[in-house]
Order: structure tokens, then C-alpha cells, then sequence
């Protein structure tokens, strides 16, 4: 231990709620190299984008995985004209070998019917499976893990996210009204999620590194960057975007990657990692994701890496006990790695969340729009909730009230956020 450094957290389970304790902290330029040169140019800009991306691999989310070597499926299922007339549904069985050998994955694909060319999809991760975003008998519940702590089955309510009373919709009449695709799978598929409280054989320790962790041959546990849970999830959204780039009536060069919580997460690194994802939607991500850990403020360095010991790797440990003088690094730079892409970080009025620290990381990386010759964050205020004033052209944010999850209010954000992506 660094003597120098005072241990300002004994105990992990220590929150912070008061603004008034959040002790100095400095945050790195997104414009200065490692080795303390200014990037100068756009093409400079690559350059460091890259630097930074290799700090979060090795200090908090570990290594990318390798892309696989195929992508590959089978059609379960199709309606041709369902959701009233106005949808196409489609569901595939997606593998990541040539011969279909190893981990799948089930997709939905839901097109709108009438469109006119091809509909740029909206690629996010949902939690409990396809079959609760419609209410549709033929989309498949999946036999798997379901994160419940003492059960672990799939809740079998088809359409639930239909429910306006619900947390978290799935307004699918209005993206496709908009001109949209939704491509989306679920995350328990790609790596379960287990609790903290949960034992042999649903811990933590190994029970998350299944899935597509299979692909990658067995972990070496004297690494302190290995792949992380989070890092597949965002790995699966890239792949989901290799898929829709095999769907002749999907635009995935015109893709919205997005998600809420631990998704939203996953989709700013996907985002951050694939800059094919022209606009990124994380929404309500918080400590981990948009957010400034140096604030430790709410959800903190240690409560993330002692209840999520899968979302992160190793490495990110050592910051834990003072991340305000400990940290080299932050989530700004995560942030400003989406530059010149389009950014839109949706916040959530809660304490946990910290999402003054969001604004605060929007404003941070701002500069990496601006050099990148696109206009930067708005020069506004912290917004009160549901203002829209901090939403520029290619970065913005906002935050609303309620309850946790992704609303209709959220999913208004993201198309007037993306614009004229849609296909009518």
C-alpha cells in the first residue's frame, strides 16, 4: 500500500451521498497522449482514441475478445405481417463457428413491413428474453439461466414489456412507425449474470464465464485483464451488428446500439470498441459507464468490483480504496472514445447513480467532438429533469425522474436524438 495515499474507504460497502465530500480531483485531458504530446488533428485523434481504449481494456473491462471465426444461423421463425400489419418478426438461432458447433444465441428481428428501403436497426440487449418484447406465441422462451436468485427460470409473461405501467417498455409500434429495426437478444445467453449471493454452480467465480466465454479457451486466472462479462456483452452487440449486416433489409451502417443499466453499460463500450455503431444510446448506466468514478459519489469503485465481480477485471481493484487520487484514468475518456459519433447519455435521478457525474464526464470529453470538426456538448447548466437543453447534434445528455429502466420518454429521446436515420 502507498503510504502516501490514504486508504479513505475501509469498508467497500461505503457510500458516499454527500456532494459536500467529494474530495479534489483532477481528470485527464482526452487531447494529451500518454507520453504528454497534444493531439493535434482528427488523425491524431484515431491515434489516442486507440491509447485509450487499450486503458480500459487493461485496467477495468480486460481484453476484447477476438471476433469469431463465422457467423452463422438458422431461422426459427417468421411472421410475415404481424404486430397489426405493420411488422415483420423474425427469429434466428445465431452461432459463432462455421459448423454451428458451440455457444448460440437466439435473435429477434422485428422490420417494419412497409418500408420502402432498408430500416436501420436498433441493436440493444434485453433481460429476461426475447419473448417478453411481444406478445407473439411463436417467439421462442429460452431453456437458460435467468439471473433469479433460488429459481433461475425464465419468467414465461409474453409481451410484458407492452405493459405502459411497467419500468421498462418496448414501444415496438413506434420504432417501427419511426422507420426502425429492433435487433435484440438476451444478455443471460451470452454470459449469465449471477448475484453475489449466489453459490456453486450459479457464482460468480466461474458460472459467468460460460456462454461465449467458451469460444475463448480457458482463462488464465494469473492475468489481471482478462475478458469481462461486460466485455461480452458488448462483444455480442458487435456481433449483432454483424448479423444485421447480413439481413439485406436492415441498414447496419446506420445502427443505434443502446441498453439501460449494466446494458448500458455494455453498449457505451461497444460503442466505444466498434465504430461501425454510428449513434450509441446508453441509458441510466451510472457507476461503471458514463459516470466520473474520481467523484466517488454513490455506486463506487468498490461496491462495483465486490458485487460485480464479473464485470470487471482485476486490475480495476487496486483504485477501490481512494479512486479520487488512485485513478489514472475515467469515464470521460470512455465517453470521448464514441468522438465524432453521435452520443446521447440518458441519466437517472437517483443518488446510486451519481448522474451529476454524468453531465460532468459529457462535458469532460466534449473536446473530442470539437476537434473532430462536430459541434460539442451545449454550454448549458446541469438540466433539471426531463429539459432537453444538454442534447446537442452529436453529444448530449439528459435525466428524468421515476423509476429505473428504459420508459417511452427514453426511447422518444433516442429517435429525436438519431433524426433522419429512419426509412420513411
Amino acid at each position: 500500500m502507498n503510504n502516501q495515499i490514504p486508504d479513505i474507504r475501509p469498508n467497500w460497502d461505503e457510500v458516499n451521498y454527500d456532494a459536500e465530500k467529494i474530495a479534489p480531483y483532477t481528470l485527464e485531458d482526452p487531447l494529451t497522449f500518454l507520453d504528454g504530446s497534444k493531439v493535434k488533428t482528427a488523425e491524431d485523434w484515431k491515434k489516442r482514441r486507440k491509447e485509450i481504449l487499450g486503458i480500459f481494456a487493461s485496467e477495468m473491462f480486460g481484453t476484447e475478445p477476438p471476433a469469431p471465426e463465422a457467423i452463422t444461423f438458422d431461422l426459427l421463425s417468421e411472421k410475415t405481417k404481424a404486430l397489426a400489419g405493420f411488422g415483420i418478426v423474425s427469429e434466428y438461432k445465431v452461432y459463432f463457428t462455421e459448423n454451428k458447433s458451440g455457444p448460440a444465441v437466439n435473435i429477434l428481428v422485428i422490420r417494419p413491413r412497409h418500408a420502402k428501403k432498408a430500416a436501420p436497426p436498433v441493436i440493444f440487449l434485453n433481460y429476461r428474453g426475447n419473448h417478453q418484447l411481444i406478445p407473439d406465441t411463436e417467439v421462442t422462451i429460452p431453456d437458460m439461466w435467468a439471473g433469479l436468485i433460488k429459481g433461475h427460470k425464465v419468467p414465461v409473461e409474453r409481451g410484458v414489456m407492452n405493459n405502459p405501467n411497467e419500468d421498462t417498455v418496448m414501444p415496438v409500434g413506434m420504432l417501427l412507425s419511426a422507420g426502425y429495426a429492433v435487433v435484440t437478444a438476451c444478455y443471460c445467453q451470452i454470459s449469465p449474470d449471477p448475484y453475489a449471493q449466489e453459490e456453486a454452480p450459479f457464482d460468480q467465480k466461474n458460472f459467468a464465464y460460460t456462454g461465449v466465454f467458451d469460444l475463448w479457451g480457458k482463462r488464465d486466472e494469473n492475468r489481471n485483464d482478462n475478458p469481462t462479462a461486460i466485455g461480452a456483452w458488448a462483444w455480442a452487440l458487435s456481433r449483432m451488428l454483424d448479423f444485421a449486416g447480413m439481413i439485406p433489409e436492415l441498414d447496419a451502417e446506420r445502427a443505434i446500439v443502446t441498453g439501460f443499466s449494466r446494458l448500458g453499460k455494455a453498449a457505451l463500450l461497444a460503442a466505444a470498441r466498434d465504430e461501425r455503431f454510428p449513434v450509441c444510446v446508453p441509458i441510466q448506466c451510472g457507476g461503471g459507464g458514463a459516470t466520473l468514478a474520481k467523484r466517488d459519489f454513490g455506486e463506487n469503485v468498490a461496491t462495483e468490483t465486490k458485487m460485480f465481480t464479473h464485470w470487471y477485471c482485476k486490475a480495476y481493484r487496486k483504485y477501490a480504496r481512494n479512486p479520487a487520487q488512485l485513478l489514472t484514468f475515467d469515464q470521460h475518456l470512455l465517453l470521448a472514445a464514441v468522438a465524432p459519433r453521435k452520443l446521447l447519455v440518458g441519466g437517472f435521478d437517483s443518488p446510486w447513480f451519481d448522474t451529476k457525474g454524468e453531465y460532468l464526464a459529457c462535458k469532460a470529453a466534449s473536446c473530442a467532438w470539437e476537434l473532430c470538426g462536430k459541434s460539442g456538448f451545449p454550454d448549458v447548466p446541469f438540466p433539471e429533469d426531463f429539459e432537453t437543453s444538454a442534447i446537442g447534434e452529436y453529444l448530449g445528455y439528459y435525466r428524468r425522474s421515476e423509476e429505473h429502466g428504459i420508459a417511452d420518454f427514453d426511447w422518444y429521446q433516442l429517435l429525436n436524438f438519431a433524426k433522419d436515420a429512419g426509412v420513411y
